[in-house]
């Protein structure tokens, strides 16, 4: 994130610590840590769709991507990213990367076998997996969660609540809302207080061969193509952390 990206994220939290100083500190506070999460994230899902056309290749068997090839990919990732090594001192750092090494290793048998082009692991099934175990491990602390505007979801695990999809429609669909820019606020969820943040995501030319055009055609995965664009509002990860 680049310096003026960091000056515009935290501004508002600087005035409200004019009138709000313990909000603000603690806000500022949720704001760091979901960023690291949320980078760390990207930055395992990162490895995956660089490595997609190895895993889609028929002709090899044992591709290497094992999960501590991927683990070590995912921390220079986050260093490039973050500007620093990662802390695995940090027990939430810890279990995000353990989550990864849980679903790579399940995914060997899978991803090395022979003679299959497209084998369905692909960023967007690997980020659920990691997100579903990650949130498991946090038992009940936070949860991490994948979603996606409604006519563009294809898993119904990862569909929006009422707050995702007022968040996805009203701000991040807006022709002038600031690119990359997360929405976080104090609020509630499943009736219990919480600081929930999400961050969107947009389409790259890698995934326009899913989900890009003609609309309605069949894709690799056997799925309809949603005729989406390149740069277009593609989804989001939504952060809750239960306080």
């Amino acid at each position: 994130m680049s310096n003026n990206k960091k000056i515009f994220l935290l501004l508002p939290l600087f005035l409200s610590s004019i009138f709000f100083p313990a909000y603000a500190e603690e806000t500022t506070e949720y704001v760091a840590k979901s960023v690291e999460i949320t980078t760390l994230y990207h930055s395992a899902r990162k490895v995956i769709s660089d490595n997609q056309k190895l895993i889609n290749d028929a002709s090899k068997g044992d591709k290497g991507l094992t999960a501590d090839l991927v683990i070590e990919k995912t921390k220079e990732n986050f260093k490039g990213i973050a500007g620093k090594d990662l802390d695995l001192s940090n027990p939430t750092n810890a279990a995000m990367i353990e989550s990864v090494k849980d679903v790579m290793n399940e995914a060997q048998a899978l991803i090395n076998q022979p003679n299959v082009a497209f084998k369905g692991f692909i960023p967007a099934s690997f980020a659920r997996q990691v997100a579903e175990k990650f949130t498991a491990r946090m038992a009940g602390k936070i949860e991490l969660k994948l979603t996606a505007p409604k006519e563009y979801l294809r898993n119904r695990a990862n569909r929006p609540d009422a707050w995702e999809t007022g968040i996805m429609e009203n701000k991040f669909r807006m022709a002038d809302y600031p690119k990359d820019k997360p929405v976080f606020e104090m609020t509630e969820s499943k009736g219990k207080p919480a600081f929930r943040y999400i961050l969107p995501s947009y389409y790259a030319e890698s995934c326009l061969s899913c989900h890009g055009s003609p609309k309605g055609d069949i894709d690799i995965s056997g799925g309809k193509k949603e005729g989406a664009a390149l740069g277009e509002l593609g989804g989001a990860v939504s952060l809750t952390i239960f306080k």
